[in-house]
């Protein structure tokens, strides 16, 4: 394997496997991060070409039909490419994931490929491509969470249900929809550095680049599936984070005595107020040390923490690792 495999013009290839019913935006995400990376390189001066050069790849070439009906267009037949650099796996349906699967020459060129390319990964249920080809034993691995118990039938992997993606030697894997564009971005990290990575997630106007150990859910996004009665509340909680805030202060913003409150808050959200907040303070905390090199003390006052010895108790308990190993995975 060729650690600095490219075209015949120097461009590294990055060819996507596009099979039908496949999922528009597994497909269209983590290529329109290659994209935008060839444009920044070309205006930064740093290339003076397409750095990549992206292809669709299927069973045949010419049009094929996503799962939302609009079609994208197959370069070339699987086993017509060569010289590939990073191979990506799109993710598909239930049903059209389970055709699939039951492709046996596909997965044979897959796993053939594994051997040849410098990156494998896939996106969402592309996983379960990956492991009936075997290329994810002995291997962590990830996938969207309604296909994680899929993933875990195959007992050689060891599945990561949470991760936003996982890396293991040259094989990728990643959760579901917009995960590829996460999974995207750290390729090109590792490709051209931090910097860029972080300008494309400014272009492509993400809420924060995420890295691969934080969770497919969110405290945040869970809590307003789950909490229709609190919802408001919850919102002023995160807005209101850097500050002092007691069950008192929460029962008078929902307009209830205390222990109402707090009953009705444990029934609706199977947690007691407090340790809510020492909850969503802690994901605060996670995501300012991966995006942000600051000291713990600084996060401590930022997340609304006493002290950091404080931030390090809460973290201890919620996470089971210490700021400063959880800090070690993003700097």
């Amino acid at each position: 394997m060729n650690e600095h495999q490219q075209t015949q013009n120097g461009a590294r290839k990055v060819a996507m496997v596009v099979c039908p019913g496949a999922t528009s935006l597994d497909i269209t995400g983590p290529l329109e991060v290659f994209a935008l990376a060839n444009d920044q390189l070309r205006k930064q001066g740093r290339s003076n070409q397409d750095f990549y050069d992206i292809q669709l790849v299927g069973l045949e070439s010419g049009p094929v039909t996503t799962s939302t009906g609009v079609k994208v267009f197959i370069d070339l037949p699987f086993h017509e490419v060569e010289g590939i650099h990073t191979l990506l796996v799109s993710g598909m349906p239930p049903d059209s994931c389970q055709r699939a699967c039951a492709n046996s020459s596909v997965l044979e060129w897959l796993a053939e490929q594994q051997k040849k390319v410098v990156r494998i990964g896939s996106i969402c249920s592309g996983a379960l491509m990956l492991a009936n080809a075997g290329i994810l034993n002995g291997r962590r691995a990830t996938t969207h969470w309604a296909d994680v118990p899929e993933l875990q039938g195959f007992p050689q992997i060891e599945v990561d249900p949470d991760a936003i993606f996982v890396r293991d030697g040259n094989v990728y894997t990643s959760a579901g929809i917009t995960a590829g564009i996460d999974l995207a971005l750290s390729m090109i990290e590792e490709d051209h550095g931090r910097g860029l990575a972080l300008n494309l997630a400014r272009i492509l106007v993400l809420y924060l680049k995420r890295d691969g150990g934080q969770q497919q859910f969110s405290v945040r996004l869970e809590n307003q599936i789950n909490s229709d009665r609190f919802a408001t509340l919850i919102e002023w909680m995160y807005q209101n984070i850097k500050q002092p805030i007691t069950v008192e202060r929460l029962a008078q913003e929902a307009a209830m005595s205390p222990r109402n409150f707090a009953r009705n808050f444990v029934r609706e959200l199977g947690v007691t107020p407090a340790r809510f907040l020492e909850q969503i303070r802690v994901e605060r905390a996670c995501q300012l040390f991966s995006e942000q090199n600051q000291s713990q003390d600084k996060v401590a006052k930022l997340c609304g923490f006493q002290s950091q010895e404080q931030l390090r108790r809460a973290f201890k308990k919620h996470k089971g690792i210490l700021p400063s190993e959880y800090r070690k995975r993003f700097h």
